[in-house]
């Protein structure tokens, strides 16, 4: 059972998320939440698998809610949530720590497969906003991707093989692409993949890929295996 935590603005909004959740199987509504301050209590209080979480609230948004949720150190992931299609709320949510970013038109069972998806710990982006995304990065980066890498105190715990198995995950290699060019068992990339998150504080392989971008260890040319990357 997957346990979640609504927050939203809008009392038909929420009424609308516990209707499907009651309705589903595999998953509970354990809370709802009306604002960050109420979403970060509540996340603290119950430990929710899953919090939906909405960006615009009074106060700080939902955004700022999901940075302080993530630096908590709690287990839960967070699945933003948003009318607004743009490219800056879905880097931001990313950045501040969130495992995905649906739009709220999103069809019920897309929305069930997320959070599925979610809990799973795999991450989860609007098809809408994939390729934008990485298109977004390259604008704004721009020609200092060409420069050298940056270092950066997340990377002087990996061992070499481990910092190569994050630059592959920035270029978009599978488990399976990653284990042919190195020559390992798909185990043992599984395993190093597992410590290369862990060690750089990524929830998921997107957060590993948007570090790798910050650090000019990879760039985004091709763009096409971010599809592959969050479904």
């Amino acid at each position: 059972m997957i346990s979640v935590l609504v927050v939203d603005t809008q009392p038909l909004q929420r009424f609308g998320f516990r209707m499907l959740l009651e309705s589903t199987p595999d998953t509970e509504i354990v809370g709802e939440a009306e604002n960050s301050a109420e979403a970060v209590r509540w996340t603290t209080e119950l430990r929710p698998d899953v919090v939906l979480m909405g960006i615009r609230m009074p106060g700080a948004d939902g955004i700022e809610a999901t940075r302080r949720i993530v630096a908590a150190g709690g287990r839960s992931r967070i699945l933003v949530l948003t009318t607004f299609d743009v490219d800056r709320y879905a880097l931001a949510a990313l950045r501040a720590g969130a495992s995905g970013f649906l739009l709220k038109d999103t069809r019920p069972e897309e929305l069930l497969a997320g959070i599925r998806a979610v809990a799973a710990g795999d991450a989860v982006i609007a098809p809408a906003l994939t390729r934008r995304l990485l298109d977004a990065f390259a604008d704004r980066l721009g020609d200092d991707l060409g420069g050298p890498a940056r270092e950066d105190p997340r990377l002087a715990s990996l061992t070499g093989r481990e910092r190569e198995i994050l630059v592959a995950i920035g270029h978009g290699l599978t488990n399976g692409e990653i284990a042919h060019r190195f020559t390992l068992s798909e185990s043992t990339v599984k395993s190093h993949v597992g410590r290369v998150l862990a060690k750089i504080g990524a929830r998921n392989r997107v957060q590993a890929v948007i570090l790798a971008y910050d650090l000019r260890l990879a760039r985004p040319v091709d763009r096409s295996f971010v599809d592959e990357l969050v479904g």
